[in-house]
């Protein structure tokens, strides 16, 4: 049967936009499926084991000096971990430098305790020989313990990343043009998947992070145990896994450009509730 051409394009037209329609419906009905998955992943959370190590860690008398790291300042005071990674990175006076939570342990851990750099940073993330794993099991990090216990103690407390000194701005500046500075093979940014609106990797959506709420949201679920590797991660690592997917070289574990990156993204996450460890696929 054929049609008046006025007819076959309106035909066309509604054909259209019952697919868009159609798409859109299954669109949100993914994206409401995840979120129930992700809601029930957070029963029963294996981060707490990582807190607990972390803890212990934290009061344990280690390395040559035989000394525990209370008397570690992360900002808030000597030995206070209560909102101490809600209001990181920033400025420390004794090493002139803007830190974030994981290089001021290795600070601590190398002035206080003994240990030397190498020592420490021997294994960051947890894997075979230290190297990020993504598929398998290894030695645990003493970082990642740590890390996971520090940021319990934030849970509930505001973000509150300090720009009042000027180097804690310019970490903020460099943060931000590292955000949008494309490089690389694919020539790539990080602003390439988390600058827009409704993009997505697979079934995993990318929380555009110049929105303040997605910000918010983004970074205040890090560190996070990942179901997928079966261990705690850190938002270094978060980072280095985001070099590796742009095809980067790898990231300096505690370097300026990763402290900066998360000076940028910490505080734009300012004002949200700290709700992390978390848990994730």
């Amino acid at each position: 049967m054929k049609y008046p051409k006025c007819l076959a394009y309106l035909l066309f037209a509604v054909a259209g936009a019952n697919f868009v329609w159609t798409g859109a419906i299954a669109q949100d009905s993914i994206a409401k499926g995840l979120q129930e998955y992700r809601d029930a992943l957070q029963d029963g959370n294996p981060a707490e084991l990582w807190e607990v190590k972390g803890e212990e860690l934290w009061r344990q008398e280690r390395g040559p000096k035989k000394v525990s790291l209370q008397k570690c300042d992360l900002g808030m005071g000597s030995g206070v971990v209560k909102g101490a990674y809600a209001h990181l990175p920033r400025y420390f006076k004794d090493t002139d430098a803007v830190q974030d939570l994981e290089s001021r342990l290795v600070h601590c851990m190398t002035s206080l305790q003994g240990f030397t750099k190498s020592e420490v940073t021997r294994i960051v993330f947890g894997g075979p020989q230290g190297a990020a794993c993504f598929s398998c099991q290894g030695p645990q990090s003493d970082i990642e313990a740590l890390v996971a216990y520090v940021a319990s103690q934030s849970r509930g407390v505001k973000m509150n990343v300090p720009q009042s000194h000027p180097k804690e701005r310019d970490a903020y500046r460099l943060g931000e043009k590292l955000f949008f500075y494309r490089t690389g093979s694919h020539d790539f940014a990080c602003a390439t998947c988390h600058g827009e609106d409704n993009k997505r990797i697979r079934l995993q959506d990318l929380p555009n992070l110049l929105k303040n709420a997605d910000a918010q949201r983004a970074y205040t679920t890090w560190p996070a145990y990942r179901l997928s590797q079966g261990e705690l991660r850190t938002f270094q690592y978060r980072l280095y896994e985001c070099f590796r997917q742009q095809r980067l070289p790898e990231m300096v574990y505690g370097s300026q450009v990763s402290v900066a990156l998360t000076t940028y993204l910490a505080r734009n996450a300012n004002g949200a509730t700290f709700v992390a460890p978390t848990i994730k696929r």
